[in-house]
């Protein structure tokens, strides 16, 4: 099938007032006096989010905001794909269509603070939900992983008629965007995103000679390596196993997805972006990308078509000399002192106007 149909997003009452009631039973996990967030996410920051969301948060006002975008699905290689296409202010007929890719544990609306001024500038711009995340999921078969994604991102641009387009990315969107100009690089002319995952080899010699910022970002993977990784070595050895967690306790999930959705952010960012993993049953799915990103064959060579970061220093935004070896055409590197790993959101004008800038030359 290749047909595209309108979509709003009507959650049915029953699902919220379910909600509600698993909320207000919540089991709290016991904590060491003192500890705050030395083992893990403190019982105060998931309280705080609970009660919030039990009490504060209006996911109707949520809909609402959602459903003022065009939205969309369309099934792609058997899988339903969601997808925001909101039209650029200015000529379509000279616009550049951008398709921008999340990561995990957010979703489209890390993206929407960029729609108004980036459709001003003159792109269409394309949002889709990620397979397994949100309204794209669950996934109903195994095997989705970046260069799977990749592809039907390729040909949900061809289903919408766009011959050229740019593509954008945040943490996992970072990853699956370059894969996305590996596996059609006819039609996608750059890619920018905010982080660079290449990484060592534990060959000493490429250890010579950092500059401050590639020695600054180095210790910034260090770190987080160190204290914050595992979540990533769970999801992509036993996401099943998690799952059954995810999927029953809605605090579990508040405890488990602000682990990287932390309280630089406002309350009703970070619980749209969970509540929608809630609320479509897909807490299980999403983690399972990890999965299939871990078991996925790996590139045999560097990508070429153009790509530029616009990171944050107070994020890992990557180390340009790794980058080099998996990336063959780096075209800018820009970091910014917005310490943030949803920069999208914290900071849409400072990132519509990279986009802008960068893209400008590929019109």
């Amino acid at each position: 099938m290749t047909t595209i149909t309108p979509f709003r997003i009507a959650i049915d009452q029953a699902e919220l007032d379910e909600l509600q009631a698993r909320l207000a039973r919540t089991r709290w996990a016991d904590q060491i006096p003192g500890s705050g967030d030395t083992y893990g996410v403190s019982v105060d920051r998931v309280r705080h989010l609970v009660d919030y969301w039990r009490d504060g948060f209006d996911w109707r006002k949520v809909e609402e905001t959602l459903n003022a975008y065009p939205q969309f699905t369309t099934e792609i290689d058997g899988q339903n794909i969601h997808f925001l296409h909101v039209r650029s202010q200015q000529d379509s007929a000279e616009a550049l269509p951008l398709i921008l890719t999340h990561g995990w544990p957010g979703t489209f609306v890390e993206f929407l603070d960029v729609i108004e001024p980036l459709t001003a500038a003159g792109h269409d711009l394309v949002i889709p939900s990620v397979p397994g995340y949100g309204f794209s999921g669950p996934t109903t078969e195994a095997g989705w992983n970046d260069t799977r994604i990749a592809k039907a991102w390729a040909e949900l641009m061809r289903r919408l008629g766009y011959d050229k387009y740019g593509a954008v990315g945040n943490d996992g969107g970072a990853q699956i965007s370059p894969e996305l100009g590996r596996v059609d690089p006819e039609h996608v002319v750059a890619v920018q995103v905010s982080q660079v995952y290449s990484f060592p080899t534990g060959d000493p010699a490429e250890m010579a000679d950092l500059t401050e910022d590639e020695a600054q970002s180095l210790a910034t993977l260090d770190w987080f390596v160190k204290n914050k990784m595992g979540f990533n070595i769970l999801q992509s050895q036993q996401p099943q196993t998690l799952a059954h967690a995810l999927m029953d306790s809605p605090a579990g999930l508040v405890g488990w997805n602000s682990q990287l959705l932390g309280p630089d952010l406002d309350d009703d960012f970070v619980l749209t972006n969970i509540a929608i993993h809630w609320l479509t049953g897909t807490a299980g799915s999403a983690i399972r990308h990890y999965f299939e990103k871990s078991k996925a064959d790996q590139p045999t060579g560097p990508t070429s078509v153009p790509l530029a970061l616009s990171g944050s220093n107070g994020d890992f935004h990557g180390i340009r000399r790794f980058a080099e070896r998996d990336h063959s055409n780096i075209v800018a590197w820009r970091t910014h002192d917005v310490y943030t790993h949803y920069l999208h959101h914290v900071a849409p004008e400072l990132m519509s106007t990279e986009i802008t800038e960068f893209f400008a030359q590929y019109r």
